[in-house]
């Protein structure tokens, strides 16, 4: 408020709603963002008394089950170090699911903030997803610990296309939160419908089968490679690449191995993963700048 010639007081100007709204306003004020984050996580770990320990426990027992039973009990030899295989399709797949849930439901279960409090509404999808990445980073230093057991080495090639698929994720998997997130508040039976989905996007993607199952069997049909629309999924593409940074250095001979079961284009595939999120991060921020406007009255 400031005093004007005559001594009058004069209100300061008005600023849109819009211009403190938007993913850019969320980082601007990364205090309230990081605030967020630190309350989901210590939520979750909430009278616990081996608190953030859990989130190693958790996928380590996880690596056990899938070397256990599949790979002593089933024996799944036709996949070399299965259990490598598949916890590091397991990363990807619980960080874009954990995303995708957390962020459908991020509006609705902090509806209190968000009708009593002025603060970009996107900050809520994003923050579940950065508690996602949080629980990501043990997944990782569990895997790089077995993968070092087995003599993995790491090289640039691999850690590139385990930095594409993590963005990648990150992009889609916010973007999509975006989306649901507002549909979720209009209609909550959104929130159910993803967690059902969930349960299929761990088998539309080569974690508990080689990519060379699927080459074998839709490669060639009538003359024709219909293996190459499975790579359009781009959480497919980011299971390959995060395979090709860990798995396939364990095997006995990676480049056979490389050879036969990752795509010779991957990275340029995980490039385009990338923009890809990025485009669809920019179309949900336009649509859900349509819509927020509305989320105060239907909560």
């Amino acid at each position: 408020m400031t005093t004007g010639p005559a001594g009058t007081e004069q209100l300061p100007p008005l600023v849109p709603p819009s211009s403190t709204t938007g993913l850019l306003e969320v980082f601007r004020r990364r205090y309230l963002l990081r605030l967020l984050v630190r309350r989901e996580i210590q939520a979750r770990y909430q009278g616990s008394f081996l608190g953030l320990v859990w989130s190693y426990i958790n996928p380590l027992s996880q690596f056990f089950i899938y070397w256990f039973v599949m790979g002593v009990i089933m024996q799944r030899g036709q996949v070399e170090n299965f259990a490598v295989h598949v916890f590091a399709g397991l990363i990807v797949v619980h960080f874009f699911v954990e995303t995708l849930n957390a962020g459908t439901r991020s509006i609705v279960r902090n509806r209190g903030v968000v009708v009593k409090m002025a603060v970009p509404r996107e900050m809520f999808p994003v923050a579940s997803m950065l508690v996602s990445a949080f629980h990501v980073v043990p997944q990782l230093v569990i895997l790089l610990v077995i993968c070092l057991t087995y003599g993995w080495r790491p090289d640039p090639v691999g850690m590139a296309g385990l930095a594409l698929a993590l963005v990648a994720c990150a992009l889609i998997g916010t973007a999509m939160a975006l989306l649901l997130s507002v549909a979720n508040v209009f209609l909550r039976d959104v929130s159910n419908a993803v967690s059902v989905l969930s349960n299929f996007i761990r088998f539309g993607v080569p974690m508990v089968y080689p990519f060379a199952l699927v080459q074998e069997r839709f490669g060639d049909i009538g003359g024709h490679d219909f293996a190459q629309y499975y790579l359009w999924n781009p959480l497919a593409d980011a299971v390959l690449l995060v395979q090709r940074a860990f798995w396939v250095g364990t095997t006995p001979d990676p480049a056979k191995t490389e050879a036969a079961n990752i795509p010779p284009h991957l990275m340029q595939l995980g490039w385009l993963c990338v923009l890809f999120g990025v485009v669809l991060l920019v179309i949900a921020q336009l649509v859900f700048s349509r819509t927020e406007g509305r989320i105060p009255e239907q909560l």
